[in-house]
């Protein structure tokens, strides 16, 4: 999908911003067994930001949690383009109509220059699918991946 206005990764979310987005991911991550992670980039290596993400979530090891429930959000700043990658266990729930509205969704917050809020609502989304699919299990869950934002080039 590609975003209509331009920014920079590094500046894309200041200090404060980057703290909502990960206490986000932590809030949610402690309401199911799922995890998310947020990744930015300059510029995207594929003509498709789909596959950028997916080499992104493998090599992040996103393919190695217990259900196969994680979510990658893949945004490549310079190249205006984002995508969102499901592992196997929560897309085969979900479909891909769930994650089309999501990209409608980030994008119509993108075109209003509301990166923060995309990524927020995209989460909050994400989330609560992920609680209806794989509620959390105090006896059984951790955090298996980490929960900060990566920036990558």
């Amino acid at each position: 999908m590609k975003l209509l206005p331009s920014f920079r990764s590094k500046s894309l979310f200041d200090r404060e911003d980057s703290a909502r987005i990960v206490e986000a991911i932590r809030d949610t991550e402690k309401q199911t067994s799922g995890e998310i992670r947020v990744f930015i980039e300059s510029r995207c290596r594929f003509v498709d930001p789909l596959d950028r993400a997916a080499e992104i979530f493998w090599s992040l090891k996103m393919d190695h949690t217990v259900y196969r429930n994680s979510v990658l959000l893949y945004v490549a700043v310079k190249d205006h383009q984002f995508a969102i990658f499901a592992d196997t266990g929560i897309h085969q729930k979900l479909g891909n109509e769930f994650w089309q509205n999501e990209v409608k969704l980030m994008s119509a917050h993108f075109r209003e220059n509301h990166y923060r809020d995309a990524v927020l609502k995209c989460i909050e989304d994400t989330g609560r699918a992920l609680r209806e699919q794989f509620p959390y299990d105090p006896k059984a869950d951790k955090n298996e991946l980490p929960d900060d934002i990566v920036f990558g080039k």
